[in-house]
């Protein structure tokens, strides 16, 4: 896996596993891979991976059967979904809203963009 060096990397761990519920076929409740073996298949430490299942514990996206592992939570899918969408409104749009400003795109060539992705 190619790391950012920008973000620590637990939390690009992070937002790999909560990927996973943006995909259609997502289930909650399924089983996450072991702290080891999610080690092994991302290259990084062990102690990396455990800090990046302890956030997400943090934030009620994953849980830990004791004894048997780590599982999505039921509503896994919703809280990834109003975390990415909160952080989207809060840190990135402003961004792209003074850029559009110092481009001097209006909101009406913006929508007529962003209708044209359709």
């Amino acid at each position: 896996m190619d790391f950012n060096e920008n973000k620590p990397i637990y939390l690009q761990l992070a937002d790999q596993i909560m990927d996973a519920t943006e995909q259609p076929d997502f289930q909650g409740g399924g089983r996450l891979l072991s702290v080891r073996e999610y080690a092994g298949q991302t290259g990084v430490n062990a102690n990396t991976v455990m800090r990046a299942y302890t956030w997400l514990q943090q934030e009620e996206i994953i849980y830990n059967k004791r004894g048997i592992g780590y599982f999505y939570s039921e509503d896994a899918q919703k809280k990834v979904y109003e975390m990415r969408r909160e952080y989207f409104v809060k840190k990135e749009m402003p961004y792209l809203i003074e850029r559009m400003k110092s481009l001097n795109i209006s909101l009406a060539e913006f929508e007529n963009l962003y209708n044209s992705l359709d």
